[in-house]
Order: C-alpha cells, then structure tokens, then sequence
C-alpha cells in the first residue's frame, strides 16, 4: 500500500498548471509579506505558504498577524512562519530577500485609485525607507495602490537611500493579465495569455486583443472587453456592496508574479511575466511590459508589441494619463 498521500500541499500543486506550480527543491528564500492580515495579505500569504521555495516567510502587519501566522504555521509545508506587528517592520525585513507589499488603504465605491494616493503614498515611502535600511538588496513587489504612482515613491525614496536597482522593483500589474486571460476565454473557449501593457488603472491598462493567437477583433467586439478589463475592479466593489474590493484575485496574481519571480531567482530559465518596472523601452520612465526575469530580477524588457489602430488609441490615452501618474510619484517622494 503506498503511504504516498493524494492530499496536501504537494498533490495539490501538482495540479496547477506547470508554469505556476512550485518545484520541490531545497527552499531558500525569506519572503516578506506587509500588510499580511488584510483582506489580500491573508490569501496571498496562505499562497506563498504552499511554496517549496521559501524557507522563511515573514509576516506582518499594524496589528492581527500572530492569529494569521499560528493558522499558516500549521500547514504542512518547509517555510517557517513568523509574525511582526506594530513596531517590529524592522525585524520582518530582516534577511528578507523579497518584500511583497499588499499594505495601504482599499478601494471603496466611488473611488479611483487616484483617490488613494495620498495615504497609501506615506504607507509606501515608510516601507521603503525601511526596505532601504533593512533589506537594500530584497525583490521588492509592490501592489499597494495607485500602483502608477507609488512605485515611482519607493523608487525614489530607495534613490535618496543609496541604494535603488531598477532590476529589482516591481509594480505588480499581474490582475490585469489574469482579468484578460479570463475574460478572453470566456468569449474564445481558449485559455491563453493575453499581453497587456502601460500601467495599472483605467485608460492606463491597454490589453493588447490583437496579439492573442487564433483571435481576431473588430473594434466593435473589443472595446466592450477592454473596458470590462480596464475598470473590472468596479465589478467587484460593486457585487461586495462598499464591503471591500478584489482581493482573493488579487492575491492569486500577487502569488503569481511572485513565483515566478522566485522561479527565475532559482535559476530557471525562460522566466516571462508582465511588470510596472523602470524602463527605457517606451515613452515614459515607467511602463508595464513583458520582462524575461533573472536571478537580479528583471534581465531584459521587451518593447510593446504591435498595435491595431484601436490599440494605438488606446495607447496614446495610456501615455497621457501614466506621465502625470508617474510625475505625482515623483514630485510627492522628491517633498517628502
């Protein structure tokens, strides 16, 4: 009789799809997760738990993290968990050699992600300047928002610090390709990834539809799917009803970027995910595109890809409003 069990953690990613599944290797990696008990911290913590690739995870948040961290402890799988609150952020990014960051202020009905900025722009320049002071060299995977904006804040402050490596500072815009890949194949029947490039709100988010294989759109077919794509989040506040906003998907997409990021700092090779990254290939300082990920974090970024004429439209409103996203970024971290 095999002792061998179909259940836990092991079998249960065996079922995931190859490209999102975790390897069984020796772990070796302290993650930091901030902001670890809200409503996207606690699943996506729950996620990174499941991962033979870390060896310590570090959770922590303003208060509630040693209940979330008791519950994940006593899941069988290699990383120790560990809780930090209050005062303690300085011991959680200890040795910490990535810090995802969920931390800030949710969304509510009738707002934007502007609306959030400046609260959640203080929340990042803390954090930042603790990530300076604690872990220079860490992954640091930003998904607090306006993520447009506050990843020009964490740039800037670790600039100040001495210590800023583009290669290493992401913006997650992952949601955005799990909305679009979803969305898609509910229309097309076919699950598959769907390039999607520019920033991380409304008109900013450009999906590219025309690169999708075996697909053709007219505009009259895209536009209804793009905007769905671009404003999908108000799906959600909506259907919560002011309760809260997407965060279950969001912690899947955090979960996602970040193993694939644990992936390529493995050594794996190959390593492709869409990022908001410091980057010449476009127009603007910033710019989510496709990244080949290395053990340094990003080791090449890829210009857009071809556009339709609709695409093209969509674009030129991208860069309108990301060069005045980035420049409040920049201007709130440079005053303060």
């Amino acid at each position: 009789v095999s002792t061998q069990s179909t259940w836990g953690p092991t079998a249960m990613l065996g079922r995931v799809p190859r490209r999102f599944a975790c390897k069984l290797a020796k772990p070796q990696w302290n993650v930091t997760v901030i902001g670890a008990a809200g409503g996207i911290g606690q699943p996506l913590s729950l996620l990174l738990k499941l991962s033979d690739r870390i060896s310590a995870l570090n959770l922590f948040d303003i208060r509630n993290c040693p209940g979330v961290a008791a519950d994940l402890s006593h899941i069988s799988t290699p990383s120790k968990v560990s809780a930090f609150e209050g005062d303690d952020l300085a011991k959680a990014l200890a040795r910490s050699h990535v810090v995802v960051i969920p931390a800030g202020f949710p969304r509510k009905p009738g707002m934007t992600r502007d609306d959030l900025f400046t609260a959640n722009a203080n929340v990042v320049k803390n954090i930042a300047e603790a990530v300076a002071k604690h872990c220079p060299q860490a992954m640091v995977c930003l998904i607090t928002n306006p993520v447009n904006s506050t990843v020009p804040v964490a740039a800037e402050i670790l600039k100040k610090a001495g210590c800023y490596d583009p290669r290493r500072v992401f913006g997650v815009t992952t949601l955005d390709l799990v909305r679009s890949e979803t969305f898609v194949a509910e229309l097309t029947g076919v699950r598959t990834v769907v390039p999607v490039i520019g920033g991380h709100s409304g008109p900013t988010i450009v999906p590219v539809l025309s690169a999708v294989p075996g697909t053709k759109w007219t505009e009259t077919e895209a536009a209804p799917l793009v905007k769905r794509i671009q404003y999908a989040g108000d799906e959600v506040v909506a259907a919560k009803a002011g309760t809260g906003s997407a965060t279950l998907s969001m912690a899947y997409a955090a979960y996602r970027f970040t193993n694939q990021l644990l992936r390529a700092m493995d050594g794996e090779e190959n390593v492709e995910e869409y990022a908001f990254v410091e980057t010449n290939v476009d127009q603007t300082p910033y710019f989510a595109t496709k990244l080949l990920l290395g053990k340094d974090g990003v080791a090449k970024a890829y210009p857009k890809p071809e556009l339709s004429p609709f695409e093209q439209e969509l674009y030129k409103a991208c860069i309108a409003q990301l060069v005045k996203d980035i420049a409040k970024g920049v201007s709130f971290a440079k005053g303060n």
